[in-house]
C-alpha cells in the first residue's frame, strides 16, 4: 500500500503547475485557491483541479471555515517518496561499488 502512495506522489508531482502549487504552499502556509491563483499563471479553477490531484496523493489537506477553504501542505507522503529515492539510490551505490571492485586491477 505504501508503494501505491509513493506512486501517487510521483504522479502528482510530475506536473510542473502542481510543483508550483506545492512550492507556494510550503512558502505561504494555509491559503485559499484564489490566493494561490493570484501568484500562478493559471485560473482559480485550474488551481482547484491541481489541489484536488495533490489531495488525492495525500500531499495537501483542506479545511473549510465559513465560505473559505484553506489548503495546507502535508509533507509526510513527500518524505516517504524521498525515503524511497534514498533507498533505491543506496542500492545503486552498492552495485556501482561492487562493479568498481570487480573491474579494478588486482
Amino acid at each position: 500500500m505504501a508503494e501505491d502512495r509513493t506512486g501517487a506522489v510521483f504522479a502528482a508531482l510530475s506536473d510542473p503547475t502542481r510543483r508550483q502549487v506545492m512550492r507556494a504552499l510550503s512558502e505561504r502556509g494555509a491559503v485559499t485557491a484564489t490566493e494561490l491563483a493570484a501568484g500562478l499563471p493559471v485560473t482559480r479553477q485550474a488551481v482547484t483541479k491541481h489541489l484536488h490531484a495533490l489531495s488525492q496523493a495525500g500531499l495537501v489537506t483542506s479545511e473549510r471555515k465559513g465560505r473559505e477553504t484553506r489548503y495546507r501542505l502535508t509533507p509526510r507522503p513527500l518524505a516517504a517518496a524521498m525515503d524511497w529515492i534514498v533507498e533505491v539510490g543506496s542500492r545503486w551505490d552498492e552495485r556501482l561499488e561492487s562493479l568498481k571492485a570487480h573491474l579494478s586491477p588486482r
